[in-house]
């Protein structure tokens, strides 16, 4: 990744960072819930959720950086 520029949109690749934290987060939970543990289940549904809200964001955030180009 070192040929990438971050410095052309920043908030782009800090919301990317992000995401991959919650992905990463989540995988316990999806793992402790495989196993039948319901409260991970919770956790792992509500994780996914905000995964979601953050890809929604990462695409509009992208868009827009196409748009100003």
């Amino acid at each position: 990744m070192s040929d990438v520029d971050v410095e052309s949109n920043p908030t782009l690749f800090s919301k990317w960072e992000e995401f991959k934290v919650l992905v990463e987060s989540i995988e316990q939970d999806i793992l402790k819930n495989a196993k039948g543990n319901k409260s991970a289940g919770v956790r792992a549904r509500k994780g996914l959720r905000l995964v979601k809200t953050t890809a929604s964001e990462i695409v509009k955030t992208s868009l827009a950086h196409d748009k100003e180009k």
